[in-house]
């Protein structure tokens, strides 16, 4: 091939690459940004026009729904009819982005920018980053990063993480979750998975299982604290736990404070457990009936016992959902934090890595340091995520 020619298919190929590339962006930036101007215009016309009053905020409510969902599905469809006048190879290579376009973009704007800025905000003191008019970097840059970097702090947010008493505390609280709650909440999923696809009520355990999974977080919290409620001796115990504790002859306990630590956190746990159970076993459920049945008949024909026939043969043949809800329980785990504010707010030793950042950023209002654990959570929980997503990509789940 002649030399130049070679060089024009070359430039050809990178500036079709470049199109290509700046095409997918500007259909990732131009739907949802137009989206949100063209909203934001409406809704500003709605709140000015229509006058304030409870009926009227009824309209304005309606008429936003209607505004909001029609215009952005008009958006989409429009911006969907652009692409398809063009070729139909350029159609192939830019319609996806239509729809995966923008919400890449949005994750990117609420999900990738604050991790970078919780990062940046993590090597300053408890005042962050000081606010230097940008213009100085241009007109003064020697006072621009003098005064930019007066709080900063380097590293020493994370030494302190990893060295202060009590987040130390809060990651061996992190890890009791992990090995009892996390582990349990599993075990008892498979079991009861197992043990109600053989019962005439499987529909029945299987809802009274599941139930607790319909409470949020906090609901739970108020519900376990009404069972673990403490009174004086003197006094009747409302508290579940204490009511049985004491018709035994015992002495009324404040299980989740006056309890030896950290053993006081497994009554938290028992929470955790007994909400999660529920998920795990619809998931092990599903898993269970997609083993052939006559792999099982066969098994039991040559003389397999049931204990044989559950190690041998359904957790092998299962161990792809095994490890995908395994995983995906243990990050739930890692950022556990509903349960505990709610009943103990973290106190009596009981506090955990996303509890001690809430306590920094919003009551000792140290941005530094709650951005340096904000940062030390996130990087636990990625390796969990990488190997749950591996496992999606490499296998079926059930």
């Amino acid at each position: 091939m002649h030399p130049t020619s070679d060089y024009q298919t070359k430039t050809s190929g990178f500036l079709e690459w470049l199109v290509l590339i700046i095409g997918r962006v500007l259909i990732s930036l131009i739907v949802p940004v137009t989206t949100f101007a063209v909203l934001i215009i409406g809704f500003r016309w709605l709140r000015d026009t229509i006058p304030s009053g409870t009926a009227e905020k009824t309209v304005v409510s309606l008429v936003a729904i209607v505004w909001g969902v029609g215009g952005a599905a008009i958006l989409y469809l429009v911006s969907n009819w652009l692409v398809e006048q063009l070729s139909p190879r350029w159609v192939k290579r830019l319609q996806p982005f239509i729809f995966v376009g923008p919400a890449i973009a949005i994750l990117a704007w609420y999900l990738a920018l604050p991790t970078f800025r919780s990062l940046w905000i993590s090597l300053f003191d408890r005042a962050g980053p000081a606010e230097v008019p940008f213009s100085m970097l241009f007109t003064a840059p020697g006072e621009f990063f003098a005064q930019f970097s007066t709080n900063f702090i380097g590293l020493n947010n994370y030494i302190a993480v990893f060295t202060e008493r009590t987040m130390i505390e809060a990651f061996r609280n992190n890890l009791l979750w992990i090995l009892f709650g996390a582990s349990l909440a599993i075990i008892f999923g498979l079991m009861v998975a197992v043990l109600a696809d053989r019962s005439r009520f499987e529909n029945l355990a299987k809802s009274l299982i599941f139930l607790p999974m319909a409470i949020s977080m906090v609901g739970a919290g108020v519900i376990w604290n009404f069972i673990y409620e403490v009174k004086d001796i003197a006094d009747p115990q409302i508290g579940l736990l204490n009511a049985v504790w004491v018709a035994l002859g015992q002495e009324p306990q404040a299980w989740t404070a006056l309890i030896t630590q950290p053993w006081n956190n497994i009554f938290l746990i028992i929470i955790m457990i007994w909400l999660q159970t529920g998920y795990a076993m619809v998931i092990f459920s599903a898993a269970i009936k997609g083993i052939p049945e006559d792999l099982i008949e066969a098994a039991r024909v040559d003389g397999a016992s049931e204990v044989q026939i559950f190690f041998r043969i359904m957790i092998p043949y299962i161990m792809g959902t095994i490890i995908t809800v395994s995983t995906t329980v243990v990050i739930f785990t890692l950022k556990i934090f509903d349960i505990v504010m709610v009943m103990t707010g973290g106190q009596f030793s009981t506090h955990v890595i996303a509890t001690q950042f809430y306590r920094q950023a919003f009551t000792s209002n140290n941005k530094g340091l709650a951005a340096a654990i904000a940062i030390v959570l996130l990087i636990t929980v990625i390796p969990v995520m990488i190997y749950n997503l591996r496992q999606f990509a490499e296998e079926e789940a059930f």
